[in-house]
């Protein structure tokens, strides 16, 4: 497994997820509401419209995008929600754990003070990643979890 790292994004930059994503079964994991392929205008009028939208690529250490992720302000501006998160499939198999410190380190980074998230729960590996990055699921419905992690 590559040691990743992260790259911000430039505001509703998303041709570089979109050439990530290869096909619409993996856009469903990504957005199932979203068109593939991805539309850029879609994604900067509903997806990652918000201007306090914080979005990251995963680079791996051939400098190669190989995931996606956005912190988007929750309920107030100490909470960011993770949204979109994505790893390519190539880069699959361990970056989870990787992946969960990164969206610790770039909430950090956006002196937030706690990070929530939605995992599904039949998604083993996210939901270990998250778990073991120290996050905590507040209810489960719907197979989704609802999860957070306290940055204090």
């Amino acid at each position: 497994m590559a040691n990743l790292s992260l790259r911000r994004n430039a505001p509703f930059e998303v041709v570089t997820l979109g050439e990530m994503i290869p096909d619409a079964e993996e856009m469903a994991l990504v957005n199932p509401n979203a068109k593939f392929p991805l539309d850029p205008l879609e994604w900067q009028e509903k997806w990652l419209n918000e201007l306090d939208d914080a979005s990251f690529y995963l680079v791996d250490e051939a400098g190669r995008d190989v995931g996606f992720f956005a912190l988007r302000v929750g309920i107030g501006p100490e909470v960011r929600h993770l949204t979109y998160a994505f790893v390519a499939p190539a880069a699959r198999g361990g970056a989870g754990g990787q992946l969960a410190a990164l969206v610790i380190d770039a909430a950090r980074q956006l002196e937030a003070l706690v990070v929530t998230l939605k995992c599904e729960t039949e998604n083993g590996p996210a939901m270990n990643a998250y778990l073991s990055a120290g996050f905590e699921v507040l209810s489960e419905r719907g197979g989704m979890a609802t999860m957070r992690l306290d940055l204090g």
